[in-house]
This record gives C-alpha cells, sequence and structure tokens, in this order.
C-alpha cells in the first residue's frame, strides 16, 4: 500500500514515534508499504522551523533528503494537477498545506496518515489513523 504521510505524521515518527497511532506506525514500520512524502511538508517544516515553531527540526531541515531516505520513505513532488485541484477544491479549509496533501491523496490514489480531524470533512479522501480501512 502506497501513503501519503501528513507532516506531523512524519515529525512524530522521525522524533516522537509513541504519539503515532497503532495502525500508523504498523504502517509506516512495514517495509510492504511505500510510504510518500510530499514537497509541501518539506516546506511546512522549513517554513515552521524558520518561524521558530518548529526548533526540533533543526536536523530534519539540514539533512532532510537523508532523513527521509533513512526512513524508507520516497518524495512526491507537487505537481501542477496536484496544485490546481488544492486551490481549486470546495473545502472551507484553508491552511495551505493541509490543502495540498488532501489534493495530493485524492489524485495519486493513496490514504493519508493523519491524526487531523479536520481532513474527515472533505468527501473522497482516506485517512489512516485509528483504522485502517477508513
Amino acid at each position: 500500500m502506497r501513503i501519503l504521510l501528513d507532516t506531523h505524521v512524519l515529525l512524530w515518527a522521525l522524533q516522537e514515534p509513541a504519539k503515532l497511532s497503532a495502525p500508523s506506525r504498523a504502517a509506516i514500520a512495514s517495509r510492504e508499504n511505500e510510504l510518500l512524502v510530499s514537497a509541501a511538508t518539506a516546506w511546512e517544516i522549513a517554513t515552521k522551523f524558520r518561524l521558530g515553531r518548529l526548533p526540533s527540526a533543526a536536523v530534519i531541515v539540514q539533512d532532510y533528503a537523508a532523513v527521509i531516505s533513512r526512513l524508507g520513505a520516497q518524495h512526491l513532488a507537487v505537481e501542477p494537477a496536484h496544485a490546481l485541484l488544492a486551490g481549486g477544491i470546495a473545502w472551507e479549509h484553508r491552511d495551505p498545506f493541509d490543502r495540498m496533501l488532501a489534493a495530493q491523496s485524492l489524485l495519486e490514489g493513496v490514504p493519508l496518515a493523519s491524526a487531523d480531524p479536520v481532513f474527515a470533512t472533505l468527501p473522497g479522501i482516506r485517512v489512516l489513523w485509528n483504522d485502517e480501512s477508513s
């Protein structure tokens, strides 16, 4: 199964795995799954680090590609179709990072590993957190 990781899920997997739900932790640990990390996640982490809201991410920002590789994840580029859907999707949520992750999840046909309940308000998105069949 291919799984797109929300930014907080990536950070928890790297720094605080106890915060992950059991299904998410198992899915991330399984080498049978292909983990995807969006370019939007790199942007979000770098932005929050620069603003001082994520000081623990210094190592991640400094060696992002190696950190993602050690996790066994693949980079997911932001394509024009992702950007168009993220900007145009009829969804009240305004966070640009979440909108991009939602668009990528929908267009790539992959579940999004996220603890954020806001994704439940978007029809068609599959969220992996408490129940792998969500």
